[in-house]
């Protein structure tokens, strides 16, 4: 809280003896603190009547104001205070406060640089000063301010944020050749001028001096230092030091090393699976090098090593049977180093795979022991490639065999009588369907296997009756199967039926399960494939994403956001986003400074790391860009001119900001659980060319909003006859910025085009298509660029005169009635039912929903030109075509349907699969009326322009 933060470091500053200033600024920190801005306001305006010099009463007036929107009163009156440089500790922090919430860090640096002259022996303002540094990345102003600090103080860690910021300058510097001459080693040598001394005092000083090592590519030297005394010190996490020296070994290539290490790490901890890696690829490095022990010496630092097929064979082997004999439950790790060094000597074609044991029997083995655990499809999974596929039958049956069912039922089923054996009957339906046994089943066979998965999921239901909301069912995984199945039968059949079942049995499931994120991550995935962006709103916000999860998810929200009708909730997840991104930035300056107090030096390079990773996120760009079109379309020229509006947001049409270069795509695609067998999963393609197509609709929707933005600050350019040439030259200069951002659209188009006749097909649950492919085919792209051109052509007309352009007015009378044309392409496009009743079955049409998006677009660019009797006329064509689907949808009765695909559904099931069709229902309803209501407007603008 504000007064703790300001009245404790006061007191600390004077040895706790009370300030008197204290109690009077006491209840303006409490308003502040409970966000009674005014209140603040009007107790420092009192307190400063009696005390005209109390400073800090002033800077807490000026937060008061910055909280309630007076960015420049309150900025002017904090300036006042600083131009005096204060050097009581609570004005100073005060001021900290104020200017962070102003986004002005910059400033800070001026207020503890002029504190520090004055006061040149306080600690505290020469730590204030250092971290003030930090938070804008001024890494040698650091380096100097550490040392000043170390001069001033000398403590070690003081020391070392000198060193730090050396090592900070190498990483940020543009030229690595400068990184490697100069700042690394001038690092270096000060780092080995306090290990002469015998200063270095704690590990996080070791781990500095390592990570300088390292980056200088001293591997030798890095372990030496591991190894000698200053390693001792490694001792924050368990195994640092055999880490580093594992590292330092395989950066050096001493394979014997590296293997003899692992082989002790193991012996002493079997499960340790990095080291089993370590200790394979050592293996057949020496084995490819035909490395062979010295004679008489010991075979090397660590111990000995091993350099056979048949002495690996054995140690694992020898694992697998130190587990065997174990009373208490077997670690994991040997079992699956046994398949994992089958896998590897088949890679090489070596016979000795034999003498480890039939990979089959293995995986029975292996489930027999582990196959109540949820880990044990994710261990085998792996490994399944290394069964023929004539076995996958046979293995699903064997496993089948060693999961103990109750007696079969009137319904032919027998259920599991604990968790445990449920979780193993689980498993072996998970690994049925990653051998695709499930995928070759035809309608009959699937609809059969539904049956029985539900049959599992309601029985299931018994064991989690006490559990709490927050907790999971144990047979949640079976309604997640259900789902799938009723995927697969969707996506092979077309039958859309299977769709409302599918999001019947997860609405079902959410109730039972409400903190289920994959029932929520489906459902949202589902409607939004259904065009229906109303309930996922909800379902995204009860996910309670956090923090990073607003990039590598924010894509299942953001992608149909805007392109749905549902305008005001595509602002509010454009904004969810946005405020992530824009607090990154500061947050991340928090933990680097969190980063030098607690010495945690190897941090500092992952935060920085970790913030460049964010600023160049495809979702960031993509949010930003279509916030701001959405603002333009929703809003320009209907409360605002364009060019208003424009102006507010801040565009520079001939600045891109995008990093187009470095663009990082940090989606998570496989946050949607699958158990598809391996030709059906996503693949390293799929990613490449989701990407592609990502970014160019990107660069088309981009290029759109720069080309607005150029064409709102051309305004209307002064008739030739009262311009100078300087006019002149100014609106030539827009014009061909204009001109400009037009060829570079239609070359993005000509490439956008070319990627669409690629028709790539993603799997199911992998990325989301973008909407190019959809933009393209609707026309839409083109009639926007048609309308920018015309724009161009308009302006054109404006500065030439109208006695000498009879031939560019015939230009611009045909490029509207091609533009008129296009449109009424455009509309008809739209024309359909989106939601109908055929033989009382539900079927929905939402790519009319986003044609209909696409069509308001272009029309809202159109509205910009000076041509509006055959606009208003096809306005008024859509706004009736929206009435009839608002009236359709309205009539539309859901009761009267028939549920059921030929196998039994309970009440209970058909009541949610009726919920998620009302909410499909409602969602349309409530994208036609925005949709409308944008239309309406946009109509009345074109009424009110007048000529």
């Amino acid at each position: 809280m504000l007064r703790h933060i300001l009245v404790t470091s006061n007191m600390a500053a004077r040895g706790h003896v009370q300030d008197p200033n204290d109690r009077r600024l006491r209840p303006i920190y409490d308003y502040l603190d409970n966000g009674n801005n005014k209140m603040a306001i009007q107790q420092a305006d009192k307190l400063l009547k009696k005390h005209k010099d109390l400073h800090c009463a002033k800077v807490l007036k000026a937060i008061g104001l910055q909280r309630t929107g007076k960015q420049d009163e309150a900025f002017s009156l904090a300036q006042e205070v600083a131009t005096l440089e204060p050097t009581d500790d609570n004005s100073l922090q005060a001021l900290t406060i104020l200017y962070r919430e102003m986004h002005r860090p910059e400033l800070v640096t001026k207020l503890y640089e002029a504190a520090v002259k004055k006061v040149p022996l306080s600690e505290e303002y020469h730590s204030h000063l250092f971290m003030a540094y930090a938070r804008v990345g001024e890494y040698k102003k650091m380096q100097q301010a550490g040392m000043a600090l170390y001069k001033t103080v000398p403590k070690n860690p003081y020391y070392f944020w000198s060193v730090m910021s050396l090592v900070m300058q190498a990483i940020s510097a543009q030229d690595d050749k400068l990184a490697q001459t100069m700042f690394l080693p001038l690092a270096e040598r000060m780092v080995e001028k306090m290990v002469k001394e015998g200063k270095i005092e704690a590990e996080a000083e070791v781990q500095l001096y390592f990570m300088i090592l390292e980056r200088l590519g001293k591997y030798v030297e890095a372990l030496d230092m591991v190894r000698g005394p200053l390693g001792e010190k490694l001792t924050s996490e368990l195994q640092s030091r055999e880490n580093k020296c594992m590292m330092m070994y395989q950066r050096l290539q001493l394979w014997p090393e590296c293997n003899a290490l692992s082989y002790k790490l193991l012996l002493k901890n079997p499960d340790e699976w990095q080291f089993y890696l370590s200790y394979f690829d050592s293996l057949f490095h020496l084995m490819d090098k035909s490395w062979s022990p010295p004679n008489e010496e010991e075979h090397c630092v660590e111990g000995p090593v091993q350099t056979t097929v048949a002495e690996a064979v054995k140690f694992v082997v020898d694992r697998m049977e130190e587990e065997d004999k174990k009373d208490s439950r077997p670690l994991r790790g040997p079992y699956m180093a046994c398949l994992e060094l089958i896998h590897r000597l088949r890679q090489r074609g070596c016979p000795d795979e034999e003498e480890l044991g039939d990979p089959l029997e293995l995986m029975l083995q292996f489930f027999g022991k582990f196959g109540d655990k949820p880990s044990c499809i994710t261990d085998l999974k792996i490994y399944l490639h290394l069964l023929p596929p004539e076995q996958h039958t046979q293995f699903k049956n064997r496993l089948g065999d060693l999961v103990p069912l109750g007696e079969v039922g009137e319904d032919g089923f027998g259920f599991p009588g604990d968790t445990k054996v449920l979780q193993r009957h689980l498993c072996v339906c998970q690994l049925s369907r990653v051998l695709g046994l499930q995928h070759t089943l035809d309608t009959e066979g699937k609809l059969c296997l539904i049956t029985e998965l539900k049959a599992h999921y309601h029985y299931g239901l018994q064991f989690g009756k006490s559990c709490l909301k927050t907790e999971l069912q144990f047979s949640d995984t079976y309604c997640l199967m259900v789902a799938h199945v009723y995927i697969d039968l969707w996506t092979e059949t077309g039958d859309e039926n299977m769709l409302w079942q599918c999001l019947g049995v997860l609405e079902e499931g959410l109730s039972y399960s409400p903190s289920n994120a994959q029932f929520k991550l489906l459902l949202l995935l589902l409607f939004c494939r259904l065009g229906a962006f109303q309930p996922v709103v909800d379902l995204y916000s009860s996910l309670d994403a956090k923090h990073v999860q607003h990039d590598t998810i924010g894509y299942l929200l953001t992608r149909y956001a805007g392109s749905l009708g549902q305008f005001a909730a595509a602002s509010q997840s454009y904004n969810f986003s946005l405020r992530f991104f824009h607090s990154n930035q500061k947050d991340t300056s928090e933990y680097i400074i969190q980063a030098y107090k607690y010495g945690a030096f190897e941090k500092i390079p992952e935060f920085i790391a970790f913030r460049t990773r964010l600023n160049q996120s495809l979702h960031f760009a993509q949010v930003r860009t279509e916030r701001m079109l959405l603002d333009l379309y929703t809003e320009a020229d209907i409360t605002s001119s364009l060019e208003e509006s424009v102006k507010a947001m801040g565009l520079c049409p001939e600045e891109d900001d995008i990093p187009w270069d470095n663009m990082r795509d940090n989606r998570d695609l496989t946050v949607l659980f699958s158990w598809d067998p391996k030709d059906r999963e996503l693949t390293e393609e799929h990613r490449r060319l989701s990407l592609e197509e990502e970014s160019v609709w990107l660069k088309v929707r981009s290029l759109t909003l720069r080309l607005l933005a150029s064409l709102a600050l051309l305004g209307h350019a002064p008739s030739p006859r009262n311009s100078d040439k300087t006019n002149e030259n100014g609106v030539s200069a827009k014009s061909s910025t204009l001109q400009t951002l037009l060829s570079q659209l239609d070359l993005t188009l000509q490439t956008a085009a070319q990627i669409t006749e690629k028709q790539t097909q993603y799997p199911f649950l992998g990325p989301p298509s973008s909407r190019l492919a959809s933009a393209l085919s609707s026309g839409s792209c083109h009639c926007q660029a048609s309308a920018l051109q015309l724009s161009l052509t308009l302006q054109e007309l404006e500065t030439t005169g109208l006695d000498d352009s009879s031939e560019l007015q015939t230009q611009i009378c045909n490029s509207f009635k091609s533009l008129i044309v296009q449109l009424q392409e455009l509309l008809s496009r739209c024309k359909g039912e989106v939601l109908e009743m055929k033989d009382s079955r539900l079927m929905t049409q939402p790519s009319l929903l986003e044609t209909l998006v696409f069509f308001v677009e272009p029309v809202v660019l159109s509205g910009f030109q000076e041509w509006t009797g055959s606009l208003q006329g096809i306005v008024t064509q859509a706004l009736d075509h929206v009435k009839g689907q608002e009236a359709s949808l309205t009539a539309l009765k859901l009761a009267a349907l028939t549920l059921g695909v030929g196998h039994a559904q309970t009440q209970e099931e058909c009541g949610f699969t009726r919920a998620a069709m009302d909410k499909v229902q409602t969602s349309y309803l409530g994208s036609l009326q925005e949709l409308g209501d944008l239309l309406r407007k946009r109509a009345d603008s074109l009424k009110s322009l007048k000529f």
